[in-house]
């Protein structure tokens, strides 16, 4: 673990170099050096108070060792109070630094990239994908986030087969990260004539949006093309070609964007959503390396593969990666869109898991 945090000490003194250079502010990637270290800052400052103390304690270490030290009992007697001092000092920092390294993650500041995807259930599955997004909507305004939906495909009778959503804003990705995964909806469907509970299936995957830093795509492995973006019933809504669909060929990934009537503005998203997707797989190799603890990750969409389940006759809403008493919240309260506590919850779950796995 120490040596990825120290290949993120040195990125973060290296992009301290680069962006205090002369030729900083000319230089075309300048905007993304401002950016990654930004995401660092937290990071930055502990790794500055690590390296500081270090210098100290070797600095005191060889007072200890001169001989001014072997024949002068005051200077002995300073110079070992100066390195234990320092030496506590870097201690504390670099327990942290682990820490910070088991629990938290660069990516918790960024934007990020919603996909909503109908499940088993049929019409009822669309609507569900519908009441997830107005519940991911309720909730990014109440906590100052900007949600924007970059794609969808409306259900037969309402609702959405699938959804792309984008979150802008402070923290965007850290308070969507636990919403990968499967949700299940037991309730009375609106087409239901008999009154049946029925139980439906949503898949929703959360990306971290990544930057053109982050991950190296050749042009030339993505194929590019454009169409007219279509509505319900059949009918375009725009006659212009302007929804952009991206296919990288190493992977199989295929993104489509049609957030605006601008071509270019569709492709710039598209491509924002692919080096997200293909940044999620990089992550997901290094955390299959560590065998980290992975909370709510996308599933196939079965009913049996589920992260939490909305029981609307029974008012309740359980989280099944939680345990205890603690699992189950009222409904309604979360639906209008009021996340928080239960994000709290499982960010506390999972502080103490990488806790416990080192």
């Amino acid at each position: 673990m120490w040596d990825e945090i120290q290949k993120k000490g040195d990125r973060y003194q290296a992009l301290t170099a680069l962006i205090e250079s002369p030729d900083g502010p000319g230089n075309p990637n300048y905007a993304n050096w401002l950016r990654e270290k930004g995401r660092m800052t937290k990071f930055g400052s502990i790794w500055d108070e690590f390296v500081s103390g270090r210098k100290a304690a070797d600095d005191a270490r060889e007072m200890l060792n001169s001989p001014d030290a072997a024949s002068d009992p005051d200077f002995k007697a300073m110079a070992q109070e100066e390195f234990d001092t320092a030496a506590a000092k870097q201690e504390a920092a670099r327990v942290t630094l682990v820490d910070m390294q088991l629990n938290d993650d660069d990516d918790s500041s960024r934007n990020v990239i919603i996909e909503l995807h109908k499940g088993t259930g049929g019409d009822e599955a669309a609507l569900f994908v519908g009441d997830l997004y107005n519940m991911y909507a309720r909730y990014s305004e109440r906590v100052g986030l900007k949600l924007t939906v970059l794609e969808n495909s409306p259900g037969n009778v309402g609702g959405f087969n699938e959804m792309t959503l984008r979150v802008e804003g402070e923290g965007a990705y850290g308070k969507f990260r636990y919403e990968g995964g499967g949700h299940r909806v037991q309730r009375v469907p609106e087409t239901e004539t008999k009154g049946r509970v029925q139980t439906s299936m949503a898949r929703v995957a959360v990306l971290a949006e990544a930057e053109e830093v982050d991950v190296h795509i050749d042009v030339k492995d993505v194929r590019e093309s454009f169409c007219a973006a279509g509505g319900p019933g059949g009918q375009n809504v725009n006659k212009v070609a302007s929804q952009c669909q991206l296919v990288h060929e190493p992977s199989g990934i295929i993104v489509h964007c049609m957030e605006t009537r601008s071509a270019m503005q569709n492709k710039v998203r598209a491509w924002q959503i692919l080096r997200s997707k293909l940044y999620a797989l990089k992550k997901a190799e290094i955390e299959n390396a560590r065998s980290d603890q992975r909370l709510g990750q996308i599933g196939s969409g079965d009913r049996s593969e589920r992260i939490r389940t909305y029981n609307y006759p029974q008012g309740r809403l359980t989280d099944h990666r939680i345990e205890g008493d603690d699992k189950n919240w009222p409904i309604q309260d979360v639906v209008e869109g009021n996340l928080e506590p239960l994000v709290a919850k499982l960010e506390e779950i999972r502080r103490s898991a990488g806790k416990t796995q080192n």
